[in-house]
């Protein structure tokens, strides 16, 4: 775990309520593993005190460049937002866990609903780089809500949902005939906790491998506030040191 301030050389949106920071590192990166995080301070809004924990959405490691996918939900996003080519940022990082990877003959399914897309590109990334077989099954609100959808797409097959049926396959990730079918041994999945305890379900009903990445809560990233808690067939542990990746067998969802 690192305490260190990044430069930002990049803010772009992406869709609608949507960005992304590029943030550049001088003298390089430390490893990143998919499904990790950051904490982020931020420092031009007054009404904010806590550091945010956003996912690593991307790495560049030749260019020092870290990437974060980020939602406006309220009034620390919103100031992120602002944020502009230059400014320096504070993170703590990387924290938590990351998703396994499956082994070299088997099918993966990335599922992602909304800002949870964002662990999933990197995941793509390294299982791209072993030559590991995956597809993406994506769903957002809308057309204006799809993440750089040709990012993705040269990675691995892209499928999208949309609630409202303006691109894709209209209706809920969780009605796609991919998800439905059985051409896949592992999902790994992150977004609403809705969307991931009806897919969760979905694997279990299979029998499929399936992690989650979750988005509780997290105040500190290490462990001292216990507001990131999760109740586990091995008790209440915290998120952000346990997690945020859980084999779905290792949570109370469905027991």
């Amino acid at each position: 775990m690192r305490i260190e301030e990044l430069e930002l050389v990049s803010n772009r949106p992406v869709a609608d309520g949507y960005f992304v920071l590029d943030l550049h590192k001088r003298g390089g990166l430390p490893g990143i593993l998919p499904g990790q995080f950051v904490q982020f301070r931020v420092d031009n809004d007054k009404n904010t005190f806590l550091r945010r924990p956003i996912s690593v959405y991307d790495i560049d490691y030749d260019r020092g460049i870290i990437s974060l996918l980020i939602k406006k939900v309220g009034s620390g996003t919103r100031a992120m937002a602002g944020l502009y080519k230059g400014m320096k940022v504070n993170l703590v990082y990387p924290l938590g866990n990351s998703f396994s990877l499956p082994g070299p003959q088997q099918r993966s399914l990335l599922v992602g609903g909304g800002v949870g897309v964002a662990p999933l590109l990197l995941l793509a990334r390294v299982m791209k780089g072993k030559s590991l077989d995956f597809k993406f099954l994506l769903g957002y609100q809308s057309v204006d809500h799809i993440i750089e959808k040709q990012r993705y797409s040269e990675l691995a097959e892209l499928l999208i949902t949309t609630d409202d049926g303006s691109y894709g396959y209209k209706g809920l990730i969780t009605e796609h005939p991919e998800l439905a079918g059985d051409d896949y041994d592992n999902i790994y999945c992150c977004g609403p906790e809705a969307m991931m305890k009806s897919v969760a379900g979905i694997a279990r009903s299979k029998g499929k491998f399936c992690e989650v990445s979750l988005e509780n809560t997290m105040a500190c990233g290490y462990g001292v506030c216990l507001c990131c808690v999760e109740d586990t067939v091995k008790g209440n542990v915290c998120t952000c040191t346990e997690g945020p990746v859980f084999n779905i067998n290792e949570l109370r969802w469905q027991i």
